[in-house]
């Protein structure tokens, strides 16, 4: 068998305020931009190198607005891995992101915790060389 994940939905307020975040703050690529209907757009952002990237989703009434900001019920909900993270993580303060956590060394690499623009928490995870399970990613 071969599966692969491909998207991730992302439930935002504004496609706009959230491509400038994700392509001008978190630096990711913005692959598509697709209007399909008035109110509905097919956008998808994808940080450099990764094969998956976050499908952003306008919430369309009231019960998916409840869920921007807070979609894993108040924990890390997305893991990026990076290949320089004094390099992003300064970056996100030169932003102005807010850090949940500030940068710490564990046992599979060093790691910190921020917000995106509608408060979702990310891993901010430099990997171990040796750890091959980060690495197989």
């Amino acid at each position: 068998m071969n599966q692969r994940l491909v998207h991730l939905a992302l439930v935002v307020r504004d496609y706009d305020e959230a491509i400038e975040f994700y392509t001008k703050v978190l630096k990711f690529d913005l692959i598509e931009d697709t209007v399909l209907s008035p109110s509905k757009r097919w956008v998808i952002v994808k940080p450099k190198g990764s094969a998956a990237g976050l499908l952003l989703a306008k919430a369309k009434n009231e019960t998916q607005a409840t869920r921007i900001g807070n979609q894993a019920g108040g924990r890390v909900f997305l893991f990026l891995h990076t290949d320089n993270i004094e390099r992003d993580y300064q970056n996100l303060l030169d932003h102005n992101v807010k850090i949940v956590r500030e940068k710490i060394t564990e046992p599979y690499g060093t790691v910190a915790v921020f917000e995106d623009l509608y408060g979702n928490l990310w891993d901010l995870i430099q990997p171990t060389a040796e750890n091959s399970l980060f690495n197989n990613s």
